[in-house]
């Protein structure tokens, strides 16, 4: 049994959460079991942080109604039955379109933890205008757990991004390395944010060919850091600020200010839903232009350091 339903207020809602003492993850080694009130409960407690950074975003759901022992499920189409004042974006693909579930407010983003969705992967883009990211990622993957490569990593592209004109963003993902997150102004197609991203990663490659490498196979990486820009094209998504992620220990995507990288005690793991609430009240991104900026005069500046 997982008891009763529960009642919870969701901004203006009042929405039941189904099963609550049910086990989505699994008691570890140093670690407690999370059930899915932990879920909403974590949700809810960062849903003022986390939903500027969802709003108006398709998402892809990662849920696991039996928690991670059991099967997951990869949801881009919005369920028939999902409530009516739940966002919807209908977006084109291959051979059709596709509706997302969008996360507009705290009562979808309780709903959605309610259907043991995990995780939510956000577009970088928005509905309005699909084809025209206004985010920009650098995803830092080590060959191994070591996080040494991944804080160098972090610390160059950082400096490199600033000589640019690109103020960055940094957040754990909850998994295994970094994210390096720049804000555009939304004017340049996916083809062009990628290749900036793809010819900006080369040129820290080129720097520290022993260290860091762009291939996307992983037997030609070695022990190399990956630089991976694959997540800025057209449906690609990456893991939302403050998202949970589906390992064991309930860990959490939590976005760091730069000086947090000297922290001996960060690791891509380091905040879990029982206390990244309390990270996300220091604000670490509060420092950060509010508008994104032209890829223009960065990619001219760019350029002078390829030639």
């Amino acid at each position: 049994m997982s008891g009763n339903p529960r009642t919870v207020r969701a901004g203006r809602r009042t929405l039941e959460v189904h099963r609550p003492d049910k086990v989505l993850f699994p008691a570890t080694a140093g670690c407690p079991a999370y059930t899915k009130a932990d879920l909403v409960g974590h949700y809810r407690a960062v849903a003022r942080f986390m939903l500027p950074h969802l709003r108006g975003r398709p998402l892809m759901l990662e849920r696991r109604p039996d928690g991670l022992d059991g099967p997951v499920f990869m949801q881009k189409n919005t369920p028939a039955y999902y409530p009516d004042w739940i966002t919807r974006a209908e977006v084109a693909k291959e051979d059709g379109t596709v509706t997302h579930t969008v996360c507009d407010d705290t009562a979808t983003l309780v709903y959605l933890a309610d259907q043991a969705c995990l995780t939510p992967h956000r577009w970088l883009s928005r509905a309005r205008a699909p084809e025209r990211p206004d985010l920009m990622i650098f995803d830092l993957d080590p060959s191994g757990d070591d996080f040494a490569p991944v804080r160098e990593a972090a610390r160059l592209l950082g400096t490199l991004l600033d000589e640019l004109g690109l103020p960055a963003a940094l957040m754990t993902t909850g998994s295994r390395g970094l994210h390096v997150t720049v804000r555009l102004d939304g004017r340049c197609g996916f083809d062009e944010v990628r290749e900036f991203a793809r010819d900006t990663a080369g040129l820290l490659v080129a720097g520290h060919p022993d260290r860091f490498t762009t291939a996307a196979r992983k037997k030609d990486r070695g022990e190399r850091l990956y630089l991976d820009v694959q997540r800025n094209g057209y449906a690609q998504t990456a893991v939302a600020p403050y998202a949970v992620r589906a390992r064991p220990g309930a860990p959490v995507a939590v976005p760091l200010s730069w000086d947090q990288l000297d922290d001996p005690a960060l690791g891509p793991r380091r905040w879990t839903v029982a206390d990244a609430v309390d990270q996300a009240r220091t604000r670490p991104w509060s420092g950060l232009p509010a508008r994104g900026r032209a890829l223009g005069p960065a990619r001219r500046r760019l350029d002078a350091l390829r030639d």
